[in-house]
């Protein structure tokens, strides 16, 4: 492990206790306000302590910054993700309107880089894939599938859980229980795909 200044020493450390904290690290603005710094001063730290091995970060999502190293090595990435109710008619889906709270998730239910949001299963349709009624289903937010995945489709603004096929002309969303039929739609608005179900006892 290469050695590091005393000041990259400093923005490690502040960026650890700020996690701990805030259960999030800080963006690079709020690092830069603490040490009275520049954007750019902090991201020549921020690219120096993760070429040495002592940071994480991805580029496609704020607040992404993880200490993975040493005893100030932040634990866990821990996401905030957002748990979806009744889907509102005409609303964006996490809109303020949509949401029933949120919940705390960590690796390997969720990953850095990656968007989420959540969403209580209802009914039995899907119980041979081995999800039950209750189960907390996390969704990867993406607006596109392949065959045989899992995904998460919004249809007359209600939200289904189905696997999703591709056929000539329409798209097949296929239960996982033969007392449900699929559903069929030229066109459905996938919204994301399943990453993980959180189940509790």
């Amino acid at each position: 492990m290469r050695q590091i200044t005393a000041r990259q020493q400093e923005v490690l450390d502040f960026i650890s206790n700020f996690t701990k904290d805030n259960t999030y690290p800080p963006t690079i603005r709020e690092i830069g306000e603490h040490f009275g710094i520049s954007l750019r001063a902090v991201q020549d730290h921020i690219i120096a302590l993760q070429k040495k091995g002592y940071l994480s970060q991805s580029q496609k999502r704020s607040r992404s910054l993880r200490v993975i190293t040493g005893e100030n090595a932040s634990g866990p990435f821990v996401s905030r993700v957002p748990l979806l109710g009744t889907v509102a008619a005409g609303k964006p889906l996490l809109c303020e309107e949509n949401l029933d709270g949120y919940v705390n998730l960590t690796e390997p239910f969720v990953r850095p880089g990656k968007n989420y949001f959540a969403l209580r299963v209802r009914g039995t349709s899907m119980i041979n894939a081995g999800i039950l009624e209750g189960d907390l289903a996390v969704i990867e937010q993406t607006e596109s599938a392949v065959d045989g995945q899992i995904v998460v489709a919004v249809l007359d603004e209600a939200i289904t859980l189905k696997r999703f096929y591709k056929e000539s002309d329409r798209i097949r969303l296929q239960p996982e229980n033969p007392d449900f039929q699929p559903i069929y739609s030229k066109n459905p608005r996938i919204v994301g795909v399943l990453s993980n179900i959180v189940r509790t006892y």
